[in-house]
């Protein structure tokens, strides 16, 4: 990528950049509304941090701009941890126009499908299982033993894979985001695994889930096309989602307002999704664009296949863009951490059911759980496109372990169920 001289590229994937990213929005903000940044060494792209800019850039459906990645990316190191998020797969995330539309109403049709709450009821169903494997421990790591575990095992369940294989699933995934390329291999062929038989199982029998609706959905995908939907929609939800549980999980921990007393009240758990959403969005940085020529936008000249990203978290902290004259946004919700226009994230709405589920289940067990370390403490993984923590240590008071053998059975009596509510194995699902 050739760079305009007289730009200095700002390092957006470097400690410092982690352990201050207002710095670094600060020096892309002083280039303009599309300023020059290094996503890796020696990688660079254009970085939008305007909201008019990054709108304009979005909702452009004129043919200018292309997702496909094909002719850049080999220009990014194969081992290069960046890499995972730019490797085109033929999916709706590097699509465009009409080939775009088709895949992507397959995705927006089949989560329209899913109960919400029978979203939060699996979200919670898994919680409970991951507490209970620490709950007794009275400390904790929120980010590798819940935040990071749980979003898998969900979309595991709605995708119609049976509990057991949410541990394949995992290691997968994690090994897939690896820079060593041999783990990595061995996490694409894992997952190849996983994904071609969830694919045979269902094909061969149809259930309520997404897999199956992928199907089934009258735009006719190949098995290719179902396979690489489910593949980009599960790498992209699970990192987003374990960022947004580990980031909401550590405002609310660190923020007093979160914390009721007897004489006030506390905000509720999705104050502090939106709050994440606004000020600490796990999905940090995307929507990635190139032109198709060479344009002048935002002031600035942009080269023929050169890319363009937007920031969300640039823009959403911006100091002086979409505020009221008393410096408070006009809409909670008018952030872009779910970007905007044709690619905006089909699935936003489960995002929120999953994650504020993740949190009341978390706050309902462990209801004294704090912070183990000083806020200040925490650390964030240098990453360009996503901001995550790399552990939210956290301490509680002990549960007891659940038994390990069965209790003895109640009487008849104490068996009949109260008035006006179905026993367990009669009551709807």
């Amino acid at each position: 990528m050739t760079s305009a001289p007289q730009l200095s590229a700002v390092p957006l994937y470097t400690a410092e950049h982690a352990a201050d990213p207002q710095l670094s929005f600060t020096r892309l903000r002083q280039q303009g509304p599309v300023g020059l940044a290094e996503i890796d060494a020696g990688v660079l792209v254009w970085v939008i941090t305007d909201y008019r800019a990054a709108l304009d850039l979005l909702h452009d459906q004129s043919g200018l701009w292309t997702k496909d990645t094909r002719g850049w990316m080999e220009h990014v190191p194969a081992d290069s941890p960046v890499m995972p998020m730019l490797q085109w797969r033929p999916s709706l995330f590097f699509a465009d126009g009409q080939e775009h539309a088709h895949l992507r109403r397959v995705i927006t049709d089949s989560f329209a499908l899913l109960d919400p709450r029978h979203v939060r009821d699996t979200t919670m169903r898994h919680a409970d299982t991951l507490l209970a494997e620490f709950s007794h421990a009275g400390r904790a790591d929120l980010v590798s033993q819940y935040a990071r575990r749980l979003p898998l095992m969900v979309l595991n369940t709605l995708f119609g894979k049976p509990d057991n294989a949410a541990p394949q699933l995992i290691d997968a995934i994690e090994a897939m985001t690896s820079t060593d390329l041999a783990r990595k291999a061995q996490g694409e062929h894992a997952l190849g695994a996983y994904l071609s038989t969830l694919y045979q199982t269902k094909a061969a029998r149809r259930g309520h889930d997404l897999t199956s609706w992928f199907i089934d959905h009258p735009n006719g995908l190949s098995p290719d096309e179902v396979i690489n939907q489910i593949l980009i929609t599960q790498g992209a939800a699970w990192e987003t989602l374990a960022g947004l549980i580990a980031n909401t999980a550590a405002r609310m921990l660190s923020d007093p307002r979160y914390r009721g007393t007897l004489t006030t009240g506390s905000l509720p758990i999705g104050h502090a999704v939106d709050d994440v959403l606004w000020n600490d969005p796990p999905l940090a940085m995307y929507s990635l664009h190139r032109p198709n020529r060479s344009v002048h936008f935002h002031g600035r000249d942009i080269e023929q296949g050169q890319p363009v990203f937007v920031s969300y978290a640039a823009i959403n902290t911006c100091p002086y863009t979409g505020q009221t004259r008393e410096g408070f946004r006009s809409d909670r919700k008018a952030h872009l951490a779910f970007a905007a226009g044709p690619h905006e994230c089909p699935a936003q709405s489960i995002a929120l059911v999953v994650a504020t589920a993740a949190i009341e289940r978390l706050t309902a067990t462990l209801p004294d759980i704090e912070l183990a370390v000083p806020v200040e403490q925490l650390m964030h993984r240098p990453d360009p496109i996503y901001r995550v923590l790399t552990a939210l240590p956290c301490r509680f008071t002990p549960l007891a372990p659940a038994p390990s053998t069965p209790p003895r059975p109640m009487s008849t009596e104490s068996r009949r169920p109260e008035a006006g509510r179905l026993p367990t194995a009669a009551r709807p699902r």
